[in-house]
Protein backbone atom coordinates (compact mmCIF):
# COMPACT_ATOMS: atom_id res chain seq x y z
CA UNK A 1 0.00 0.00 0.00
CA UNK A 2 1.29 3.61 -0.86
CA UNK A 3 1.25 6.35 1.63
CA UNK A 4 1.95 9.57 1.71
CA UNK A 5 4.26 11.22 4.80
CA UNK A 6 4.52 14.92 4.97
CA UNK A 7 7.79 15.96 6.02
CA UNK A 8 8.98 19.26 6.63
CA UNK A 9 11.58 21.55 5.60
CA UNK A 10 13.75 23.85 7.19
CA UNK A 11 15.01 26.40 4.49
CA UNK A 12 17.32 29.38 5.57
CA UNK A 13 16.00 32.70 3.89
CA UNK A 14 18.02 32.25 0.59
CA UNK A 15 16.71 28.49 0.08
CA UNK A 16 13.07 29.64 0.71
CA UNK A 17 13.33 32.28 -2.22
CA UNK A 18 15.08 29.69 -4.19
CA UNK A 19 11.98 27.41 -3.41
CA UNK A 20 9.62 30.23 -4.17
CA UNK A 21 11.41 31.04 -7.39
CA UNK A 22 11.62 27.45 -8.47
CA UNK A 23 7.73 26.84 -7.61
CA UNK A 24 6.33 30.10 -8.97
CA UNK A 25 8.44 28.78 -12.63
CA UNK A 26 7.54 25.13 -12.44
CA UNK A 27 3.85 26.03 -12.56
CA UNK A 28 3.94 28.62 -15.19
CA UNK A 29 5.72 26.18 -17.46
CA UNK A 30 3.15 23.81 -17.06
CA UNK A 31 0.41 26.52 -17.57
CA UNK A 32 2.11 27.15 -20.52
CA UNK A 33 2.44 23.49 -22.09
CA UNK A 34 -1.28 23.39 -20.48
CA UNK A 35 -2.55 25.76 -23.45
CA UNK A 36 -0.57 24.10 -26.19
CA UNK A 37 -2.10 20.98 -24.85
CA UNK A 38 -5.35 21.68 -25.05
CA UNK A 39 -5.62 23.97 -27.94
CA UNK A 40 -3.83 21.38 -30.54
CA UNK A 41 -5.16 18.33 -28.33
CA UNK A 42 -1.91 16.96 -27.47
CA UNK A 43 -2.44 14.75 -24.89
CA UNK A 44 0.66 12.28 -25.14
CA UNK A 45 3.51 13.06 -23.21
CA UNK A 46 6.07 12.30 -25.71
CA UNK A 47 4.44 14.16 -28.37
CA UNK A 48 3.82 17.18 -26.44
CA UNK A 49 7.28 17.01 -25.14
CA UNK A 50 8.97 17.17 -28.71
CA UNK A 51 6.53 20.59 -29.05
CA UNK A 52 6.95 22.36 -25.82
CA UNK A 53 10.54 20.71 -23.92
CA UNK A 54 12.99 23.23 -25.80
CA UNK A 55 10.71 26.52 -25.48
CA UNK A 56 10.31 25.54 -21.36
CA UNK A 57 13.82 24.99 -21.12
CA UNK A 58 14.52 28.87 -22.79
CA UNK A 59 11.46 30.51 -21.15
CA UNK A 60 11.37 29.58 -17.97
CA UNK A 61 14.72 28.44 -16.67
CA UNK A 62 13.66 24.84 -15.98
CA UNK A 63 16.62 21.90 -15.70
CA UNK A 64 15.68 19.67 -17.93
CA UNK A 65 14.66 16.82 -15.86
CA UNK A 66 11.95 19.69 -13.84
CA UNK A 67 10.65 20.58 -17.32
CA UNK A 68 9.86 16.66 -18.12
CA UNK A 69 8.58 16.51 -14.64
CA UNK A 70 6.29 19.76 -15.61
CA UNK A 71 5.26 18.14 -18.91
CA UNK A 72 4.17 15.28 -17.67
CA UNK A 73 2.21 16.65 -14.43
CA UNK A 74 -0.13 18.33 -17.56
CA UNK A 75 -0.56 14.87 -19.56
CA UNK A 76 -1.39 13.47 -16.15
CA UNK A 77 -4.73 16.27 -15.15
CA UNK A 78 -5.34 16.04 -19.25
CA UNK A 79 -5.80 12.06 -18.82
CA UNK A 80 -8.33 12.31 -15.72
CA UNK A 81 -10.45 15.28 -18.04
CA UNK A 82 -9.32 16.64 -21.06
CA UNK A 83 -12.68 18.66 -21.89
CA UNK A 84 -11.76 22.14 -20.21
CA UNK A 85 -8.27 24.10 -20.18
CA UNK A 86 -6.04 23.87 -16.83
CA UNK A 87 -4.97 26.58 -15.31
CA UNK A 88 -2.19 25.74 -12.48
CA UNK A 89 -1.59 28.28 -9.19
CA UNK A 90 1.76 29.52 -9.08
CA UNK A 91 2.24 27.87 -5.70
CA UNK A 92 1.13 24.52 -6.98
CA UNK A 93 3.49 21.73 -5.62
CA UNK A 94 6.54 20.77 -7.71
CA UNK A 95 6.70 17.21 -8.95
CA UNK A 96 10.34 15.90 -7.90
CA UNK A 97 11.61 12.32 -8.82
CA UNK A 98 14.76 10.67 -7.65
CA UNK A 99 16.91 11.95 -10.10
CA UNK A 100 16.41 15.82 -8.74
CA UNK A 101 15.67 14.62 -5.66
CA UNK A 102 17.67 12.52 -2.83
CA UNK A 103 17.75 12.33 0.93
CA UNK A 104 21.12 12.98 2.94
CA UNK A 105 20.10 10.50 5.79
CA UNK A 106 16.73 11.68 7.96
CA UNK A 107 17.50 15.07 8.35
CA UNK A 108 17.96 16.50 5.11
CA UNK A 109 18.01 16.33 1.56
CA UNK A 110 19.37 17.64 -1.54
CA UNK A 111 16.56 18.71 -4.05
CA UNK A 112 17.49 20.63 -7.97
CA UNK A 113 15.98 24.00 -8.32
CA UNK A 114 16.52 26.70 -10.90
CA UNK A 115 19.20 27.94 -9.03
CA UNK A 116 21.16 24.30 -9.06
CA UNK A 117 20.91 21.63 -6.24
CA UNK A 118 20.21 23.25 -2.66
CA UNK A 119 20.29 20.55 0.88
CA UNK A 120 17.70 21.35 2.78
CA UNK A 121 17.19 20.60 6.08
CA UNK A 122 14.16 18.56 7.18
CA UNK A 123 12.51 17.12 10.90
CA UNK A 124 10.20 14.16 10.49
CA UNK A 125 8.23 13.02 13.69
CA UNK A 126 8.17 9.36 15.27
CA UNK A 127 6.05 8.06 12.64
CA UNK A 128 7.94 9.53 9.48
CA UNK A 129 10.94 7.67 10.89
CA UNK A 130 9.37 4.39 11.12
CA UNK A 131 8.97 4.27 7.57
CA UNK A 132 11.20 6.63 5.92
CA UNK A 133 13.57 3.25 4.62
CA UNK A 134 10.54 2.83 2.48
CA UNK A 135 10.39 5.92 0.25
CA UNK A 136 9.26 4.94 -3.21
CA UNK A 137 8.87 7.00 -6.37
CA UNK A 138 7.63 10.65 -6.54
CA UNK A 139 7.68 13.55 -4.09
CA UNK A 140 5.45 16.92 -4.39
CA UNK A 141 7.31 20.41 -2.98
CA UNK A 142 4.05 21.77 -1.31
CA UNK A 143 4.12 25.33 -0.01
CA UNK A 144 1.57 26.41 2.93
CA UNK A 145 1.64 30.01 4.43
CA UNK A 146 5.34 30.63 4.98
CA UNK A 147 6.29 26.68 5.09
CA UNK A 148 7.23 24.27 2.83
CA UNK A 149 7.09 20.38 2.69
CA UNK A 150 7.88 17.20 1.05
CA UNK A 151 5.01 14.73 0.18
CA UNK A 152 6.47 11.73 -0.16
CA UNK A 153 5.58 8.49 -1.26
CA UNK A 154 6.00 5.20 0.80
CA UNK A 155 5.09 1.59 -0.05
CA UNK A 156 4.26 -0.16 3.28
CA UNK A 157 3.62 -3.49 3.37
CA UNK A 158 -0.06 -4.60 3.88
CA UNK A 159 -0.84 -7.27 6.52
CA UNK A 160 -2.65 -10.58 5.53
CA UNK A 161 -6.04 -10.34 6.31
CA UNK A 162 -7.30 -12.91 8.93
CA UNK A 163 -10.46 -15.28 9.36
CA UNK A 164 -13.18 -13.04 10.93
CA UNK A 165 -16.44 -14.22 13.03
CA UNK A 166 -18.09 -11.02 13.76
CA UNK A 167 -18.73 -7.66 12.20
CA UNK A 168 -18.65 -3.97 13.80
CA UNK A 169 -20.85 -2.31 12.16
CA UNK A 170 -20.23 1.54 11.62
CA UNK A 171 -22.46 4.52 10.97
CA UNK A 172 -21.33 7.89 10.22
CA UNK A 173 -23.32 11.08 10.57
CA UNK A 174 -23.27 14.75 11.39
CA UNK A 175 -24.35 14.81 14.86
CA UNK A 176 -22.37 11.63 15.00
CA UNK A 177 -19.46 11.38 13.80
CA UNK A 178 -19.56 7.46 13.95
CA UNK A 179 -21.69 4.86 15.91
CA UNK A 180 -20.36 1.31 15.82
CA UNK A 181 -22.60 -1.54 16.36
CA UNK A 182 -20.50 -2.50 19.68
CA UNK A 183 -22.11 0.50 21.38
CA UNK A 184 -19.33 3.23 20.99
CA UNK A 185 -20.44 6.49 19.92
CA UNK A 186 -17.97 9.40 19.03
CA UNK A 187 -20.28 12.19 19.17
CA UNK A 188 -20.02 15.36 16.42
CA UNK A 189 -20.63 17.96 19.24
CA UNK A 190 -17.52 18.85 19.42
CA UNK A 191 -16.71 18.77 15.94
CA UNK A 192 -20.23 21.21 15.79
CA UNK A 193 -18.89 23.52 18.16
CA UNK A 194 -15.57 24.33 16.63
CA UNK A 195 -17.09 24.64 13.55
CA UNK A 196 -19.38 26.87 15.04
CA UNK A 197 -16.68 29.24 16.74
CA UNK A 198 -14.25 29.52 13.29
CA UNK A 199 -17.53 30.19 11.47
CA UNK A 200 -18.49 32.87 13.74
CA UNK A 201 -14.97 34.69 13.69
CA UNK A 202 -14.66 34.18 10.17
CA UNK A 203 -17.93 36.29 9.65
CA UNK A 204 -16.65 38.86 12.04
CA UNK A 205 -12.81 38.92 10.34
CA UNK A 206 -14.54 39.24 7.09
CA UNK A 207 -16.88 42.21 7.94
CA UNK A 208 -14.07 43.92 9.86
CA UNK A 209 -12.02 44.32 6.66
CA UNK A 210 -8.63 45.41 8.32
CA UNK A 211 -4.98 44.53 7.19
CA UNK A 212 -4.81 42.90 10.89
CA UNK A 213 -8.49 41.18 10.29
CA UNK A 214 -6.66 39.63 6.94
CA UNK A 215 -3.95 38.59 9.03
CA UNK A 216 -6.00 37.11 11.34
CA UNK A 217 -7.94 35.50 8.48
CA UNK A 218 -4.54 33.68 7.06
CA UNK A 219 -3.62 32.54 10.25
CA UNK A 220 -7.30 30.43 10.67
CA UNK A 221 -6.74 29.20 7.46
CA UNK A 222 -7.02 25.26 7.41
CA UNK A 223 -7.15 24.98 11.50
CA UNK A 224 -11.02 23.64 11.17
CA UNK A 225 -9.74 20.88 8.45
CA UNK A 226 -6.71 20.13 10.78
CA UNK A 227 -8.63 19.65 13.28
CA UNK A 228 -11.37 17.34 11.76
CA UNK A 229 -8.46 15.10 10.34
CA UNK A 230 -7.04 14.60 14.14
CA UNK A 231 -10.88 13.77 14.98
CA UNK A 232 -10.89 11.20 12.16
CA UNK A 233 -7.97 9.63 12.89
CA UNK A 234 -8.23 9.17 16.58
CA UNK A 235 -11.54 8.04 15.42
CA UNK A 236 -10.27 5.39 12.31
CA UNK A 237 -8.13 4.59 15.10
CA UNK A 238 -9.88 3.24 18.13
CA UNK A 239 -12.31 1.81 15.26
CA UNK A 240 -9.56 -0.51 13.70
CA UNK A 241 -7.91 -1.24 17.06
CA UNK A 242 -11.57 -2.38 18.89
CA UNK A 243 -11.97 -4.63 15.06
CA UNK A 244 -8.64 -6.46 15.43
CA UNK A 245 -9.14 -7.00 19.52
CA UNK A 246 -12.10 -9.47 18.84
CA UNK A 247 -10.91 -10.34 15.32
CA UNK A 248 -14.25 -8.75 13.94
CA UNK A 249 -14.38 -7.13 10.02
CA UNK A 250 -15.35 -3.32 9.85
CA UNK A 251 -18.68 -2.56 7.53
CA UNK A 252 -19.84 0.83 6.80
CA UNK A 253 -21.91 2.48 3.97
CA UNK A 254 -21.14 3.27 0.37
CA UNK A 255 -21.62 6.88 0.59
CA UNK A 256 -20.38 7.85 -2.50
CA UNK A 257 -23.02 10.96 -3.89
CA UNK A 258 -24.30 11.11 -0.70
CA UNK A 259 -24.74 15.25 -0.83
CA UNK A 260 -26.59 14.97 -4.17
CA UNK A 261 -29.07 12.61 -2.81
CA UNK A 262 -29.56 14.50 0.40
CA UNK A 263 -31.07 17.66 1.27
CA UNK A 264 -30.71 19.45 4.85
CA UNK A 265 -32.59 22.90 5.86
CA UNK A 266 -30.84 25.99 5.24
CA UNK A 267 -29.17 26.04 8.95
CA UNK A 268 -27.39 22.75 8.31
CA UNK A 269 -26.13 23.48 5.02
CA UNK A 270 -22.86 24.52 6.39
CA UNK A 271 -22.25 20.90 8.40
CA UNK A 272 -23.61 18.98 5.62
CA UNK A 273 -20.56 20.52 3.05
CA UNK A 274 -18.50 20.38 5.67
CA UNK A 275 -19.03 16.78 6.43
CA UNK A 276 -15.76 14.73 6.33
CA UNK A 277 -17.54 11.16 6.13
CA UNK A 278 -15.22 10.31 2.72
CA UNK A 279 -12.00 10.97 4.91
CA UNK A 280 -13.18 9.26 7.82
CA UNK A 281 -14.17 6.26 5.65
CA UNK A 282 -10.67 6.30 3.71
CA UNK A 283 -8.94 6.54 7.03
CA UNK A 284 -10.24 3.51 8.50
CA UNK A 285 -9.68 1.69 5.29
CA UNK A 286 -6.13 2.20 4.68
CA UNK A 287 -5.76 1.57 8.73
CA UNK A 288 -7.55 -1.61 8.76
CA UNK A 289 -5.30 -2.88 5.82
CA UNK A 290 -2.33 -2.12 7.49
CA UNK A 291 -3.66 -4.08 10.08
CA UNK A 292 -5.00 -6.99 8.84
CA UNK A 293 -8.80 -6.62 9.21
CA UNK A 294 -11.49 -6.87 7.12
CA UNK A 295 -13.02 -3.73 5.27
CA UNK A 296 -17.04 -3.92 4.22
CA UNK A 297 -18.91 -2.01 2.38
CA UNK A 298 -22.66 -2.11 2.03
CA UNK A 299 -25.99 0.00 0.44
CA UNK A 300 -26.53 2.29 2.86
CA UNK A 301 -30.30 2.52 1.41
CA UNK A 302 -32.99 2.42 4.34
CA UNK A 303 -30.55 1.70 7.43
CA UNK A 304 -31.78 4.26 9.37
CA UNK A 305 -35.53 2.99 8.59
CA UNK A 306 -35.37 -0.80 8.62
CA UNK A 307 -35.78 -2.40 11.91
CA UNK A 308 -32.87 -5.15 12.62
CA UNK A 309 -35.03 -6.99 14.05
CA UNK A 310 -38.16 -7.86 12.25
CA UNK A 311 -36.83 -5.99 8.96
CA UNK A 312 -39.83 -4.12 8.40
CA UNK A 313 -39.15 -1.24 6.35
CA UNK A 314 -40.97 2.47 6.86
CA UNK A 315 -40.21 6.13 7.38
CA UNK A 316 -42.23 6.50 10.14
CA UNK A 317 -40.05 4.21 12.33
CA UNK A 318 -38.23 7.02 12.70
CA UNK A 319 -40.01 9.89 13.95
CA UNK A 320 -37.34 12.16 15.33
CA UNK A 321 -33.65 11.77 13.85
CA UNK A 322 -31.94 10.53 17.08
CA UNK A 323 -34.86 8.18 17.84
CA UNK A 324 -35.69 5.07 16.55
CA UNK A 325 -39.22 2.85 17.22
CA UNK A 326 -40.49 0.24 14.64
CA UNK A 327 -44.28 0.70 13.65
CA UNK A 328 -44.62 -2.80 13.67
CA UNK A 329 -43.06 -5.02 16.31
CA UNK A 330 -42.04 -2.06 18.76
CA UNK A 331 -38.45 -2.22 18.80
CA UNK A 332 -36.61 1.13 19.89
CA UNK A 333 -33.39 2.89 20.73
CA UNK A 334 -31.05 5.34 19.50
CA UNK A 335 -31.42 5.72 15.64
CA UNK A 336 -27.65 6.15 14.83
CA UNK A 337 -26.87 2.74 16.86
CA UNK A 338 -29.72 1.08 14.84
CA UNK A 339 -28.50 1.95 11.46
CA UNK A 340 -24.92 0.50 12.97
CA UNK A 341 -26.71 -2.83 13.91
CA UNK A 342 -28.40 -3.03 9.91
CA UNK A 343 -24.85 -1.87 8.63
CA UNK A 344 -23.36 -5.16 10.42
CA UNK A 345 -26.38 -7.29 9.37
CA UNK A 346 -25.70 -6.50 5.88
CA UNK A 347 -22.48 -7.48 5.96
CA UNK A 348 -22.96 -10.71 7.68
CA UNK A 349 -25.85 -11.26 4.73
CA UNK A 350 -22.43 -10.54 2.01
CA UNK A 351 -20.53 -13.21 3.81
CA UNK A 352 -22.36 -16.92 3.32
CA UNK A 353 -19.05 -18.89 4.96
CA UNK A 354 -19.53 -17.22 8.02
CA UNK A 355 -22.74 -15.38 7.72
CA UNK A 356 -24.40 -18.23 10.58
CA UNK A 357 -21.56 -17.23 12.93
CA UNK A 358 -21.72 -13.89 12.94
CA UNK A 359 -25.97 -13.46 12.87
CA UNK A 360 -26.19 -15.14 15.99
CA UNK A 361 -24.65 -12.02 17.81
CA UNK A 362 -26.70 -9.44 15.95
CA UNK A 363 -28.83 -7.74 17.73
CA UNK A 364 -28.45 -7.59 21.56
CA UNK A 365 -31.87 -8.33 23.63
CA UNK A 366 -34.66 -6.30 22.46
CA UNK A 367 -35.58 -5.62 26.06
CA UNK A 368 -31.87 -3.14 25.93
CA UNK A 369 -33.27 -1.02 23.05
CA UNK A 370 -36.80 -0.92 24.04
CA UNK A 371 -37.62 2.51 25.52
Amino acid sequence: MYLTLMVKLLPDAEQRKTLIDTMHRFNKACDFASVIAFRDSVFSKVALQQIVYCDIRREFGLPAQLAIRAISRVVESYRADDTHLHHFREDSAVVYDQRILSFKGIDRVSMNTCSGRIKVPVIMGDYQKQRFERVKGQADLVRKGDDFYLAVVVDVPEAPQYTHTEVIGVDMGIENVATASTGVNHTGAKVKEVRRKHGELRKNLQSAGTRSAHRHLVKLSGRESRFMRDVNHVISKQLVADAKGTSSAIAVEELNGIRKRTTVRKAQRRDHSSWAFGQLRQFIEYKAALAGVPFLAVDPRNTSRECPVCHHIDKKNRPTRDNFRCVSCGLAGPADYIASLNIRSRAAVNQPIERDVILDHLVPPCSSLLS
